[in-house]
């Protein structure tokens, strides 16, 4: 195992499991608390529907106690996830509630007609899709409701969790970023961490892209949906902040956790007893 670790500068350690891109922990950076973001409790992932017998036997060395899968029904029942043993699945539909549901789960159908694509995420509109989606990921009740969940589920210790959504970049971005800066962790550090999808998942998108291009498809369209943007995290900051002025507020007010959660979820978050 000590062979697929891959030390970066923000102290995640990023896992080499062939049919799990994009699997990290998000542990590791300096707190501003005093010493720095727990490792071994909290990480990410795309999901977990191609894991292969060897990869699984790999994953279940990190012993996950929870499977947080924030994507659809429809993905989830698309692509059910092989849950490591032992785990439990929690199924999490943070976008539950928005009427045209998750365009992650229609993007293979929709490449195949490159002049849809191009109606529909043509001149700027798939970026601000991408905007929108993380907005709603502070104000959708769905969304408040499923990251309750996680944070809570986190806090009271059913941990090491795993967090996925379908690419493991957006919905589980999100889940990823707030929990880094609710423990304290520097916003570059939040944003170096959440940028590095474009490293770890963008490569394996190389033959899709390829096919794409193949129907007469421009690639620079879909881009934008298959990777990660500083705008795009930075939106959902803001939007948090605007609403709640702190992110401790945004988990407090915004997702409802009680004092006593809070202060678990910190404690659970940072480990105070390593100098980073």
């Amino acid at each position: 195992m000590a062979d697929a670790l891959d030390e970066t500068v923000t102290g995640g350690e990023s896992f080499a499991i062939p049919s799990l891109v994009n699997l990290r922990d998000i542990g590791g950076c300096r707190s501003s608390f005093g010493g720095v973001v727990r490792t071994g409790v909290v990480f990410r992932s795309t999901d977990l529907s191609r894991l292969t017998d060897t990869d699984v036997e790999t994953l279940d060395a990190l012993s996950i106690a929870t499977v947080f899968d924030l994507r659809t029904l429809e993905e989830q029942q698309r692509r059910p996830d092989r849950v490591p043993d032992g785990a439990r699945h929690l199924g999490l539909d943070v976008l539950a509630d928005r009427q045209s549901g998750s365009i992650a789960a229609a993007l293979p159908e929709l490449v195949s007609d490159p002049e849809l694509v191009a109606q529909t995420l043509g001149d700027g509109r798939a970026v601000e899709y991408l905007r929108q989606s993380y907005r709603e990921f502070v104000t959708l009740p769905s969304a408040v409701a499923s990251y309750r969940t996680l944070t809570s589920t986190v806090a009271h210790g059913d941990v090491p969790g795993l967090v996925h959504c379908s690419a493991g970049k957006d919905r589980t971005g999100w889940a990823a970023a707030s929990l880094l800066l609710f423990a304290g962790a520097d916003q570059e550090a939040v944003f170096a961490d959440y940028l590095r999808t474009n490293d770890e998942l963008l490569p394996h998108f190389d033959d899709f892209f390829a096919r794409f291009a193949s129907l007469g498809g421009d690639p620079d369209l879909i881009t934008p949906l298959l990777g990660v943007r500083r705008e795009y995290l930075e939106v959902a900051i803001e939007e948090a902040l605007s609403r709640y002025g702190t992110i401790e507020q945004y988990f407090a007010a915004g997702l409802g956790l009680d004092d006593d959660t809070l202060q678990s979820l910190r404690t659970r978050l940072v480990d105070s007893n390593v100098t980073a």
